[in-house]
């Protein structure tokens, strides 16, 4: 299996991580950010075996994953950006985990869309932490009630919350927050860290870490 430094340095770093805080490095999920990243980018790790991978646009991800999906076995593509209500349909044909479930109109979507289609994504709510006007997520206060709408009123099961910090301020104290809000909403799983940060997010609990820049080099 051809060697890849970088996703070899990260897959390193995650373990130390983990066990550093008396955690098994195989609970951490490492998702390669993908996007703006083309085939020649991508195929390198997937030659050398990884298979988790994520992207912020339905239709950048229809432009390539297809293609790399049926030559390469396993792929689990995460869909790490906000999504549009009329592109739920396209997102639950190619995604496997959603990321970015963040208000009922989003919901209700993929509810219709999981059931048309028979399929059963992995799903994430995302948690705008710092409650920033210009970002997507559900306010704090907010999610116990989008919670009881996706459990039971539209039967999703919600595996965990996600969140992506306020560029200015310490992640961790977002990090922390997050595993709050999951601990008292009875969910296990934490999307949380990025190229920067994903060694303190291990700290505070994350299952899924989203890398791009520091597998694939800098982006355009």
């Amino acid at each position: 299996m051809p060697d890849h430094p970088r996703l070899n340095d990260i897959r390193a770093r995650i373990a130390s991580a983990a066990r550093g805080v008396g955690c098994d490095p195989a609970t951490v999920t490492l998702v390669a950010v993908t996007k703006t990243f083309g085939e020649a980018e991508i195929v390198p790790a997937l030659e050398a075996g990884h298979r988790v991978f994520g992207e912020n646009r339905v239709q950048e991800a229809k432009s390539k994953w297809p293609a790399l999906k049926a030559r390469f076995p396993g792929i689990e593509l995460h869909l790490m950006g906000p999504l549009q209500s009329n592109k739920a349909r396209e997102a639950v044909e190619l995604f496997d985990c959603i990321h970015t479930v963040d208000r009922p109109k989003i919901a209700r979507a993929l509810a219709d869309e999981m059931k048309r289609q028979n399929r059963q994504l992995t799903l994430f709510v995302e948690v705008n932490t710092g409650e920033e006007p210009q970002k997507a997520g559900v306010l704090p206060r907010d999610l116990p009630a989008l919670l009881k709408l996706c459990r039971e009123e539209l039967g999703l099961a919600i595996a965990g919350l996600m969140c992506i910090p306020p560029h200015e301020e310490e992640p961790a104290v977002h990090f922390a927050f997050l595993a709050k809000l999951a601990g008292e909403n009875g969910l296990s799983q934490l999307s949380m860290g990025m190229s920067a940060d994903f060694e303190t997010a291990i700290e505070f609990g994350a299952t899924h870490v989203r890398v791009g820049s520091a597998i694939f080099g800098k982006r355009d």
